[in-house]
């Protein structure tokens, strides 16, 4: 009886796979944290003999190599891709015996010239396919993370990628990529939790449009992706260690300003309620949760030194755990505790926060200082409608374009208040007067705000 066992990532968006006959493994995609892996093959008490990469991963740093490495597993990785370490090199039309299932490999390109897919056999009848960054559940990978001048022909292998899968593979064959649970190597987020080719066939853009429209659309929708994955490719190529997630040394109050005024990162990781009630001056924001990573990584000046501030040790260890995906390797230092004892007697700083309402209110209160509104969502965000007024700088732009916000005391938000007190707190470490709507944008307009929205196209009648 062969099981396929998704092991999920919520942080990065991704799903790694451990599939199995009931003793040998193959595991697919891998993420640097591999003991999450050799725990779960020790609960089924099965052996991994093979790890497989469907590509170059540009979202995390892999765990293929180390877990290959801790497991004497061969390592399934594109004959063409030129890595510096050594592989089991694989490429269309192989096939790979993994005890009782036979592993077809695919070549797939369109999320990377070199991806491949790895189709699972039983008994001569293909189960499901390992499709990585290829064909997902209601869209695909995105096709631009290798700059512009190869974006366009990606795009239409992908196309093409996707149609080969859907004419070699039956309707029941399960569908199991890496990407699309939020991943920004999705072209859009995944439009199911599972699938297969027969519900692909029906519904997926890739598979429904022709060639030029479905390109036209992929290239339309594609925004930013996090600036931290210029570093995943080079890392993957060069092969990847294990992690080190042993704690950090431990950081007091006097040296925490150090770092501060060394221009280094203090990050807190509490809930931006607790931030906002008292926080060590000159610390920025980043609560713990699936997007701590993701937009720590997006923002900071890559190789600067990271300090960890947390309530307990286990939310340092899981911040830890979720950088080394990214390959932010050993935070510098860590403190636990409560933000006095950062502070050492020195006065915290607050952070006001505050709803939509209580911006309407603001704006419509007499006098001359009004608001400066600053809309800190993506581009493809704020096409879809802004508060009339605001001014418009992406997150991940803010640190370099903070100079553009007009003088006064600025009100930031974004889609859910994660954002926007990130950014409230990398303007009040500049000095500025700041307050973070912590708010869903969905209640802006009904809290009496005025929202400019794209204009309607005119239906033909």
């Amino acid at each position: 009886m062969i099981e396929v066992v998704p092991i999920p990532t919520p942080s990065l968006g991704d799903r790694s796979y451990l599939v199995h006959d009931g003793e040998a493994a193959l595991v697919v995609d891998p993420q640097r944290d591999i003991d999450r892996v050799l725990s779960l093959a020790g609960e089924r008490g099965v052996r991994i003999t093979h790890v497989a990469e469907t590509h170059m991963h540009n979202d995390y740093v892999t765990g293929g190599l180390a877990l290959a490495r801790a497991t004497g597993a061969g390592y399934l990785v594109n004959a063409a891709e030129p890595v510096r370490f050594e592989r089991t090199p694989v490429g269309d039309g192989d096939t790979v015996q993994v005890g009782a299932m036979l592993v077809r490999v695919v070549a797939t390109p369109g999320h990377t010239f070199g991806h491949l897919s790895y189709v699972l056999e039983d008994a001569g009848e293909a189960r499901g396919v390992f499709t990585g960054g290829s064909l997902l559940y209601g869209t695909t990978g995105r096709t631009d993370l290798l700059g512009p001048d190869h974006t366009g022909a990606l795009a239409h292998a992908q196309w093409a990628s996707a149609h080969r899968l859907a004419a070699e593979l039956p309707d029941d064959a399960a569908i199991y990529p890496t990407h699309g649970f939020g991943s920004f190597c999705s072209a859009t987020q995944a439009a199911a939790d599972s699938s297969t080719i027969g519900r692909e066939r029906r519904f997926n853009p890739a598979l429904t449009l022709d060639e030029r429209d479905y390109v036209e659309l992929l290239l339309a929708g594609l925004d930013a992706w996090p600036a931290y994955y210029a570093h995943m490719g080079p890392s993957n190529l060069a092969g990847p260690s294990g992690p080190d997630l042993s704690p950090p040394r431990r950081a007091d109050a006097a040296e925490l300003r150090r770092r501060i005024d060394a221009g280094e990162w203090v990050v807190d990781l509490r809930d931006r309620v607790a931030f906002s009630a008292g926080h060590v001056p000159g610390s920025f924001c980043f609560t713990l949760g699936d997007s701590f990573a993701t937009y720590l990584g997006w923002l900071i000046p890559w190789g600067t030194p990271v300090t960890l501030l947390g309530e307990t040790p286990d939310q340092v260890a899981r911040a830890q755990r979720q950088l080394v995906r990214i390959g932010i390797d050993r935070p510098a230092a860590a403190a636990t505790g409560r933000a006095e004892d950062w502070a050492a007697g020195r006065p915290l700083a607050a952070l006001p926060l505050a709803a939509f309402a209580d911006l309407a209110a603001a704006l419509r209160a007499p006098g001359g200082d009004r608001p400066v509104v600053l809309d800190v969502r993506r581009n493809a965000e704020w096409a879809d409608g802004h508060v009339a007024g605001a001014v418009h700088i992406p997150l991940h732009d803010l640190p370099d374009r903070a100079d553009e916000i007009p003088p006064g005391n600025v009100w930031v938000y974004c889609r859910t208040g994660y954002r926007s007190t990130v950014a409230a707190s990398l303007l009040a470490a500049r000095g500025r007067l700041v307050t973070g709507i912590d708010d869903l944008f969905d209640n802006a307009e009904s809290a009496g705000l005025s929202l400019t929205r794209p204009a309607q196209k005119e239906v033909p009648q």
